[in-house]
């Protein structure tokens, strides 16, 4: 059931969705497709211009996860999201709109960290019996739009 997110003034809102990014970030950047998956809601949309079509559906978003993480795993490479600079806008209809900045940061084994990719990340969160994304668009900023 999706209810309304905003219950309380900005300041704990905003807390409460640094912690939640902070949370998704760190489950993704493990390698947990599965509890990083059950961060959107079953019926999410996650539309990136580098894809060439949206991947909808918690499932889906979890098998696209863990493909990437073998893959890094498989290369050696571990990499981090990095999400900041969020402007958090409550919605009329209870929802939270998060626009932020994300820097994708790549280290191989015995490397050093490189800047991989920067993103803009556009999110629409709800109340699913806590926080969860119902729709994130990003955007890399090396790619024309």
């Amino acid at each position: 059931m999706t209810e309304t997110v905003l219950a309380g003034r900005s300041a704990e809102l905003r807390a409460r969705v640094e912690q939640f990014y902070a949370t998704q970030m760190r489950l993704l950047d493990a390698g947990e497709a599965e509890a990083w998956a059950d961060t959107f809601t079953e019926d999410a949309v996650f539309s990136a211009n580098a894809q060439s079509g949206p991947t909808c559906g918690r499932a889906a978003i979890a098998a696209a996860a863990r493909r990437t993480s073998a893959e890094l795993r498989a290369a050696g490479r571990t990499r981090r999201h990095w999400i900041g600079m969020s402007a958090v806008e409550p919605a009329e209809d209870g929802s939270v709109r998060v626009a932020s900045y994300a820097l994708i940061i790549e280290t191989e084994v015995g490397g050093s960290p490189i800047l991989r990719m920067s993103t803009t990340c556009d999110d629409v969160l709800v109340d699913d019996d806590g926080l969860r994304v119902r729709h994130r668009t990003v955007a890399r900023d090396d790619i024309a739009s």
